[in-house]
């Protein structure tokens, strides 16, 4: 057989598998179906029953023995209380990563469900609620349901899964390590080696039915960073007898917006920077010694990145100068930019309009959210999408991360069906 010949018959099998892409398996839509009340009921007790990141002990063990029960190989304690489940293909061929996050926020819920979360825990030595403001119990019934799926029609998969459900998504506690960072240093991503991995995340804006996605850069660098002012205290009847901390702390805050309104290119990519956090001083009339900001700074392409970290480490001491003070700046980078391989978009995107209906798959723009999916998308081509989770006919949704966040569990089987079909029409494409 020549070269040309090859190549023809080459152009001709990946046109068929994407043709094929675009239809789900019969067997599995069928199953999906069934299993709906199944993964609804598995969410709605994680999320009575919500626990923080690093510390989602008994969340664990519910997903260890549904996976021991599906006759999977399941490692537990990775990343101190993440779970993986590896299932092996009928027939040899690449490894896909399925990813679900499992911990829930220090936010107490207002959401009138007869399962609202009623959990109380310990965060930064404060008495929190908790409860799963952003959705990540029905990442994890989701991942569930498909591990169920696919362990049924494992002579339809052409390789191996590794079903990841990872803690601390949200960040570890200080002075913690924890997330998708620490389980690629514990080698998730190895044994066997994960050729691609896909993602997804409830959305509570976005209507059930409807898939949102963006290629590239499709989430947010977040930086967390801390400032310390140091001034001169003294009485607030005589300011000129100190150097005040608090003001200084205000020249910062409005030098600081301007590197994002003068020095960044937005025509490029949106770029925030926040300060969420002021602490100083104890009486009225008293100008304190010192004060500490506390905030983040979202990027969405590397070299505005690097260019706001550099010009904020500058201005910040040099503010402070300028007022008589002296200022330091530390930063933590507590994700990547969620970058969708482009090419694995391409490949894959007639699965999800196969199966949502091509209307129902929106190009969207970025968003300066940020996702520690990030990470294993460093490591592994990675492709994460938003699922709709709000109720049809519906004006306004409660966003995430607050007390009355609300998903509709009728979307929960498409994110089953994509992810289950995702799986099978990759390892097919690529035996």
């Amino acid at each position: 057989m020549n070269t040309k010949t090859q190549s023809i018959l080459f152009v001709l099998l990946f046109t068929f598998c994407a043709i094929q892409a675009q239809e789900i398996d019969p067997e599995i839509n069928a199953t999906a179906d069934k299993l709906e009340g199944k993964v609804i009921e598995w969410r709605r007790d994680f999320h009575q029953n919500p626990e923080l990141s690093n510390r989602e002990f008994e969340t664990a063990k519910k997903i260890a023995k549904h996976l021991k029960g599906l006759g999977l190989e399941v490692t537990e304690n990775v990343a101190k209380t993440g779970v993986v489940g590896v299932l092996k293909g009928d027939k040899p061929g690449k490894t896909v990563a399925l990813r679900a996050d499992i911990d829930a926020l220090p936010v107490t819920e207002r959401a009138d469900v007869p399962f609202k979360s009623t959990v109380k825990a310990t965060f930064l030595d404060t008495e929190v609620g908790v409860s799963h403001a952003c959705g990540h119990d029905t990442h994890t019934a989701i991942l569930m349901g498909v591990a169920e799926i696919l362990t049924k029609y494992k002579d339809k998969i052409n390789g191996t899964v590794k079903f990841i459900f990872q803690p601390a998504e949200e960040g570890p506690p200080p002075g913690e390590e924890g997330g998708a960072k620490l389980m690629i240093k514990e080698g998730v991503l190895k044994n066997p080696d994960v050729d691609a991995i896909f993602g997804l995340h409830i959305n509570s804006g976005t209507e059930v039915g409807k898939i949102r996605y963006k290629p590239g850069g499709t989430m947010a660098a977040v930086e967390r960073f801390v400032i310390n002012v140091k001034g001169k205290q003294t009485h607030g009847s005589a300011p000129w007898t100190g150097v005040d901390p608090i003001l200084i702390s205000a020249k910062i805050i409005d030098g600081l917006q301007t590197i994002i309104s003068r020095e960044s290119p937005l025509v490029n990519e949106a770029a925030v920077i926040t300060v969420g956090k002021i602490t100083s001083g104890v009486r009225f009339n008293i100008i304190p010694e010192s004060a500490e900001m506390i905030g983040t700074v979202r990027t969405l392409d590397p070299k505005m990145r690097e260019l706001i970290i550099r010009r904020m480490t500058e201005m910040v001491p040099s503010i402070a100068k300028t007022y008589g003070g002296e200022a330091t700046i530390d930063f933590q980078n507590n994700t990547s930019i969620t970058y969708n391989d482009p090419d694995l978009v391409k490949k894959m995107l007639p699965t999800i309009q196969g199966i949502a209906g091509k209307e129902n798959v929106i190009l969207s723009k970025a968003t300066t959210g940020g996702e520690d999916f990030s990470y294993f998308q460093e490591v592994v081509p990675g492709f994460y999408f938003f699922l709709g989770g709000k109720s049809p006919g519906s004006e306004k949704a409660a966003p995430h991360h607050t007390p009355d966040f609300y998903i509709d569990e009728s979307g929960l089987k498409l994110g089953v069906k994509i992810m289950s079909q995702l799986t099978l029409d990759y390892l097919n494409a690529h035996r």
